[in-house]
């Protein structure tokens, strides 16, 4: 059967509306897909289960440097990121080059949509999947409006590491971590960026961001490790505000789930394709997935227009292979540090500089040989 034909043998709802590409989730993944999609001449449906696209912000809202042309739009450039610095459970401090933007994520995301939109795109929010028929190729969206039953011909999940879409087709949940974030005052101006690497942190490392008066300070950790992430976090918020660095008040707090587990097993199921966090495309070691999101957002976009507009069978495949061949790598050497450093959370080997080297993208030795982390003690 054609990809690009959805199957008719079971009747439409009534008044149920037709689009080429539904796009689920408006995040980065998604806005890039709905933006990319539409402006190829593909007709397309946004649904977002949020009432203002990008709030709240769940992200420490660094993007990396090849995607400074989406950082353009007015109010999404907070700041330049010029270094790095690395902080090792012994108190040594290695600065490392380490160059990015640090943006306001909400706008980010909104400049997305409304590029989706300003394409032809419809977008709707405060609107959830409720029913998903995969089989039909149709979805059921609660809308501040009533019921709407939209007909596909692709769809696109980029709907996040807990993917409604996923769970409806019954794949597996990707596994996760969670972080916590505050906002706090700045006290003077700086352009780089802190990782606190430490036991302290089973599973994740603590962060702070700068952006411009303020900064991000959170953290992220497994669950299966430790789940108090607010006294950890409270502790080093108190001790830069004593060290003079931030303001002790807290102006935002978030959190969120981060994939760590890796890409799915497939990118793409029958006319349905993952992008972005959905995909499981974040970095499994250091969180980062905005560029991925944008990434395999606009190449899904493009390749909806391959399949449905050129009649090209494999761009679903090509889509995946792509995809694959740009991340899996990193990825997969991300997935092996994680579970080096599994083995040794919670005991006194953990606390060795050696195997933090061992699990940070900043230092040589992530990059090196395959021994364990153990055998850095």
């Amino acid at each position: 059967m054609m990809l690009s034909r959805p199957a008719q043998t079971k009747p439409k709802p009534e008044h149920a509306q037709c689009c080429d590409v539904l796009v689920v989730g408006l995040g980065p993944a998604g806005g890039a897909a709905a933006a990319t999609a539409a402006g190829l001449g593909l007709a397309v449906a946004a649904v977002e289960k949020k009432k203002t696209v990008g709030v709240p912000v769940q992200c420490a809202e660094f993007i990396p440097l090849p995607l400074s042309r989406h950082a353009q739009p007015r109010g999404v450039l907070r700041q330049k990121i010029s270094g790095m610095k690395s902080a090792l459970p012994s108190g040594a401090t290695v600065a490392t080059p380490f160059s990015g933007l640090m943006v306001d994520r909400a706008a980010f995301d909104q400049a997305l949509a409304r590029a989706a939109g300003e394409a032809g795109a419809a977008i709707h929010v405060d609107s959830s999947l409720t029913e998903l028929d995969a089989r039909h190729s149709m979805a059921t969206i609660r809308t501040p409006r009533g019921v709407l039953h939209v007909q596909y011909r692709l769809l696109v999940a980029a709907d996040g590491p807990h993917s409604t879409v996923a769970r409806r087709i019954g794949l597996l949940r990707l596994t996760t971590v969670n972080t916590r974030q505050y906002t706090v005052p700045l006290t003077s101006p700086y352009a780089a960026t802190d990782i606190w690497l430490s036991d302290d942190y089973p599973g994740g490392y603590a962060w702070l961001f700068p952006k411009g008066h303020h900064a991000n300070l959170g953290l992220g950790m497994d669950p299966r490790f430790s789940a108090d992430m607010k006294s950890p976090l409270d502790q080093l918020h108190r001790q830069l505000v004593d060290e003079g660095r931030v303001g002790s008040e807290i102006l935002f707090r978030t959190g969120g789930a981060i994939p760590v587990g890796g890409l799915r097993d497939r990118l793409f199921a029958g006319n349905i394709v993952f992008a972005g966090d959905a995909a499981g495309l974040t970095h499994p070691i250091t969180g980062a997935g905005i560029a991925a999101a944008v990434v395999s957002g606009e190449r899904a976009g493009r390749a909806a227009h391959a399949l449905l507009q050129q009649g090209d069978e494999n761009a679903l495949a090509d889509y995946e292979e792509d995809i694959r061949d740009q991340y899996q790598k990193s990825i997969m050497r991300a997935v092996a540090r994680r579970r080096e450093l599994a083995q040794v959370w919670n005991t006194p080997v953990a606390r060795r500089d050696a195997v933090h080297r061992r699990g940070w993208i900043a230092f040589p030795d992530y990059f090196s040989g395959e021994a364990a982390c153990r055998d850095a003690a």
